[in-house]
């Protein structure tokens, strides 16, 4: 869609129906709701003022990015977002050429606008690169990494900051607009530059009182503009012709700008609105009420949450940490109850694991809350500030796992391959709801190193056991039989009692048994099944997973055997609603029996 030509009455119509459609989209398919909306003027404004053709339009996490998707060639695919085989949530250049670049995790964009304006400057070409950034993924450190390196280099670099954070002043009165627009005008920077050169000019004795006079232009952005950046703004980013004539201004000084835009979050659906973090993310939902169409269910986030307030109110050693998902992780109840035990650190996961060393060392029992895919970017921190001295902090690894509908980027597939390779870490996973209790009971009570457990985004398989407590090192056999183990681990239990219920009714019999510890395995009961053939049932990576541990538990062990994993493929797996996805990998219950039984 070219909209260059357009007038700013066809400019507002357009985002009207932007904004309608994806009301219409997010309310049948689920999806990010609040940031999309408030920033569809800043993202009508990019492809009014820049040229989609050549310039990168980078987008930071790329959640809000939904206005560029329908301006630029997925309009009539729009429909389909998030769905299997339909368009992502996220930006993929695999998906369009407009897409400069996958996201989906935060804070990568200004060092990929860095990147390309290197690149760009090498082949000497005329293009700028786009930035936008939201005031959360702007609290991360990788984000400050690439300002130093961008304010030193003085590349052009346009980057937005779309400041939809409702706890932010908001800018008012005649005097605030006219400051903004002084700012944003060629007579202030012109100015700016010649009082520079003036100040450079001055006598030694002269240029602190001359630098206290210059700081008076600094209104605002005096951070970015220390910095060496250039800064503009707050502007309204909701209103059209303040973001076009802004957007020139800042195109036209090749140099690195920062455009400060404040936004509604949730803007043209009303009961979105404003800070309500559920609008962030949400599933299918009434557009008429607002209300979710999906019924509200025990998950095993909730059961996390429910339980380690209750083990808090009786242990003020217990503490912890969230990264800007204080709902996503369950923590909001702590947050709010005990605001100085347990801490949202914002986008920061490298400083959350850290500082839960420091909280470790110092005698508490500090649990980090974090999905599987976030906790990607602590690993460093891991390896180096928690297992190297031993300190017992306690890992609770949310959505492991299949997500569904979010993607490559949020797929909780990783988590075992990455930390099984470090020294001295326990590494576990409940089976059911019950046993996530045990599994917070043993990580308070295990002081010895650093622990880990994972769990489903959503509910268990449903194991017909009854959960017993966990012991360092221990299995538990839940079922024998005299050929055939099916091994299953953590939600990959729960699959396995499913698939062994199918068999037996087929006149098969099958033996389940719940691994429990991935490190330490628990050797002896491994070494008592070596005539059974094992099959095994995991919600993780092959490569680095389960059955490639338990391979080499075999061979050190001369047991020699041929061990067959239903772990996930060497692949990245799309978006797509969970239950599609588990089909489309042949992971479902009635798979796994075709697959079990073709290797019988």
């Amino acid at each position: 869609m070219n909209i260059k030509n357009y007038d700013i009455n066809k400019l507002e119509n357009l985002s009207n129906e932007i904004r309608k459609k994806i009301i219409d989209s997010v309310s049948k398919n689920g999806g990010h709701l609040s940031s999309t909306l408030g920033a569809v003027e800043l993202i009508i404004g990019m492809h009014y003022v820049f040229d989609k053709e050549k310039d990168p339009f980078i987008f930071d996490v790329s959640h809000q990015a939904y206005a560029h998707k329908m301006l630029s060639d997925r309009w009539d695919r729009f429909d389909r977002l998030r769905q299997i085989d339909g368009i992502s949530g996220y930006t993929r250049p695999s998906e369009s050429k407009y897409d400069y670049f996958s996201a989906g995790h935060s804070s990568t964009s200004i060092s990929i606008a860095v990147g390309a304006a290197k690149a760009i400057k090498l082949k000497n070409e005329d293009r700028i690169p786009v930035v936008m950034i939201g005031d959360g993924s702007i609290t991360a450190g990788m984000a400050y990494e690439a300002l130093n390196e961008l304010g030193y280099r003085k590349y052009p670099v346009v980057i937005i900051l779309n400041d939809n954070e409702m706890s932010i002043g908001k800018p008012t009165g005649a005097i605030s607009k006219y400051l903004t627009k002084m700012k944003a005008g060629k007579f202030y920077q012109g100015m700016k530059e010649k009082f520079k050169g003036f100040l450079d000019n001055l006598p030694q004795d002269f240029k602190y009182a001359a630098k206290k006079f210059e700081e008076m232009f600094a209104i605002n952005g005096i951070f970015f503009e220390e910095m060496g950046l250039e800064y503009i703004g707050p502007i309204d980013g909701n209103n059209l012709e303040d973001v076009i004539e802004t957007l020139k201004i800042a195109k036209e000084l090749k140099k690195p700008v920062v455009v400060h835009a404040k936004t509604i979050k949730g803007k043209g659906y009303k009961e979105a609105e404003g800070y309500f973090e559920h609008w962030h993310g949400v599933g299918p939902f009434d557009i008429n009420t607002g209300e979710s169409l999906k019924k509200s269910t025990l998950n095993a986030t909730k059961v996390f949450s429910n339980y380690l307030q209750k083990k808090a109110e009786k242990n003020e050693k217990i503490v912890g940490v969230t990264a800007a998902m204080p709902s996503g992780t369950g923590m909001k109840e702590l947050l709010e109850r005990w605001p100085e035990r347990f801490w949202d650190v914002a986008i920061a996961e490298q400083h959350a694991v850290t500082s839960m060393a420091a909280l470790a060392k110092e005698g508490f029992r500090p649990f980090v809350a974090i999905y599987s895919t976030f906790l990607q970017r602590g690993f460093d921190q891991i390896v180096h500030d928690v297992c190297i001295d031993k300190y017992p902090v306690i890992f609770a690894i949310d959505r492991a796992g299949i997500v569904g509908q979010d993607g490559e980027t949020h797929q909780g597939l990783l988590d075992i391959g990455y930390l099984k390779i470090i020294p001295n870490i326990t590494i576990f996973a409940p089976r059911c709801f019950k046993t996530l209790e045990y599994a917070i009971d043993f990580a308070i009570e295990y002081t010895e190193c650093a622990s880990a457990f994972r769990y489903p985004r959503g509910a268990f398989y449903e194991v017909e056991v009854e959960a017993t407590p966990f012991e360092l090192g221990k299995a538990e056999i839940l079922k024998d039989s005299n050929d055939i183990m099916l091994i299953g681990y953590g939600n990959g239990v729960g699959r396995a009692w499913q698939v062994a219920k199918k068999l037996q009714a087929e006149g098969i019999e099958v033996g389940v048994m719940d691994l429990r510890f991935i490190k330490p395995l628990d050797k002896q009961t491994l070494k008592n099944l070596e005539a059974k053939k094992w099959f095994i049932f995991s919600d993780s990576a092959k490569i680095g997973g389960v059955a490639e541990t338990l391979q080499a538990f075999s061979n050190d062990n001369s047991l020699h055997k041929k061990i067959i994993s239903f772990e996930i493929e060497d692949k990245y797996i799309p978006h797509g609603e969970t239950k599609d996805i588990e089909k489309m990998l042949k992971i479902d219950i009635d798979s796994l029996v075709d697959r079990v039984k073709a290797q019988l």
